[in-house]
């Protein structure tokens, strides 16, 4: 009994079976089934951060404030480095599309190189978002928790092109650090196995001194006014709100607690961006053991190179999420 595509009577249609549904193959069609279950996973992200977001929308870190940092230039340069990361991942996607089509005319040499600039534009993006997670850890300037949770930054009224506008300072600028000593756990103290975290670079007594000693710094609250801004205290209100709600000195950023504001936006950049990096990371592997079978001519021994195209469908997918990432975690 002949039991070929043939005789199911649907040779004819888009969806036809066989061993090519679609007109895919079975590689590809896996391909597909992974980047779609993946993006249901990005998306359940991102609505988890909208949601987050909505709810502290009176409190929420202001981008522009946060990634304002180029390496080797000091400065503000509010979202220039990350427009520059975003711009290097949409090229090597176009690179990646060369790649692919030089492969569909069998162009060894061309998808060669194509896939060399692909690797290497993954690397730099990858590079410079470690790069953005070091600073953000690191922090610029510092801040103190109430007790209540909330972040209390500092900073002063500058005059700018004959407007006054509110510029952070940073605690090193008016808090005086004074000696420290701590004593170690042991065992006569009946404290066993117990890590001692880093003591913060100055204390909340510290702080205040410093601010009594400098009229003009002011502090800054978390919560956002009317006019987009964050709501800045009158010096009274200022030294009240630090001597009598001041808790713990803040410096950078990590999941507990973070300069910028409330701790659910350092929560949200670690583990989206960090997943998407990891997405990234992973395909420049890929891309590097592809590009060495390439130079071996081993797709070239096949008569195709689909391979290139099955991780060209998987480097868009990544491409395509850091776009909506960058437009809701930064932009919006």
């Amino acid at each position: 009994m002949d039991n070929t595509v043939a005789n199911t009577g649907t040779e004819g249609k888009t969806w036809g079976g066989g061993n090519q549904p679609l007109k895919a193959s079975y590689g590809k069609m896996m391909m597909w089934f992974f980047i779609v279950s993946d993006a249901l996973t990005f998306s359940g992200f991102l609505a988890a951060y909208g949601f987050s977001r909505f709810k502290f929308i009176g409190s929420w870190p202001i981008a522009d404030e946060v990634f304002t940092h180029v390496p080797f230039f000091h400065g503000n340069y509010p979202m220039i480095y990350v427009a520059f990361m975003t711009f290097i991942l949409i090229m090597s996607s176009v690179t990646m599309v060369l790649a692919v089509d030089a492969g569909h005319h069998m162009k060894k040499n061309k998808v060669t190189w194509y896939m060399f600039l692909t690797i290497i534009g993954g690397l730099i993006f990858v590079g410079s978002q470690a790069w953005e997670w070091g600073t953000f850890i690191k922090g610029d300037y510092g801040a103190v928790q109430t007790k209540g949770g909330n972040i209390l930054q500092f900073g002063e009224y500058v005059t700018v092109e004959g407007e006054q506008k509110f510029k952070r300072v940073a605690l090193g600028d008016f808090a005086v650090a004074e000696e420290k000593y701590r004593t170690e756990h042991d065992r006569k103290n009946g404290l066993w196995f117990v890590q001692e975290g880093t003591l913060p670079t100055y204390t909340v007594d510290e702080v205040y001194k410093g601010l009594e000693s400098h009229p003009n710094v002011l502090v800054r609250t978390q919560i956002i006014n009317d006019e987009g801004e964050k709501t800045v205290l009158s010096r009274e209100e200022s030294l009240m709100q630090i001597k009598n709600n001041g808790k713990l000195v803040v410096e950078g950023a990590n999941l507990h607690v973070n300069e910028y504001g409330t701790s659910l936006f350092a929560d949200f950049f670690f583990f989206i961006t960090g997943f998407h990096g990891f997405h990234v990371f992973s395909g420049v592997v890929i891309n590097i053991i592809i590009f060495f079978n390439v130079i071996l001519g081993t797709y070239e021994r096949r008569g195709s190179y689909e391979m290139v195209e099955k991780v060209g469908l998987y480097w868009h997918f990544v491409d395509l999420v850091w776009v909506f990432v960058f437009t809701f975690f930064y932009l919006v």
